[in-house]
């Protein structure tokens, strides 16, 4: 479910060439705080997923709400 809920992440996200530099910004809609920049646009990507799995890992470790994306609900449960 969690490589699921990343790649849905991933098939969101949005890329656009900063005119300022010619760098490469990335970002997921819905996500607040999921973003990369860099020179070129694989590493743009590459670096959006490693701030979608650190922010992830983050809001799982601490129970902070995820936004639900493509029917994928992502929850901490108490285990006893």
């Amino acid at each position: 479910m969690l490589t699921e809920y990343l790649q849905g992440a991933m098939r969101r996200a949005r890329y656009e060439v900063i005119e300022d530099d010619g760098t490469f910004y990335g970002s997921i809609p819905g996500l607040d705080g999921v973003w990369g920049n860099a020179s070129t646009m694989e590493a743009c990507r590459q670096e959006l997923e490693s701030v979608l799995q650190e922010w992830l890992l983050f809001r799982l470790s601490r129970q902070l709400p995820i936004p639900p994306l493509d029917g994928i609900e992502l929850t901490v449960r108490e285990v006893a």
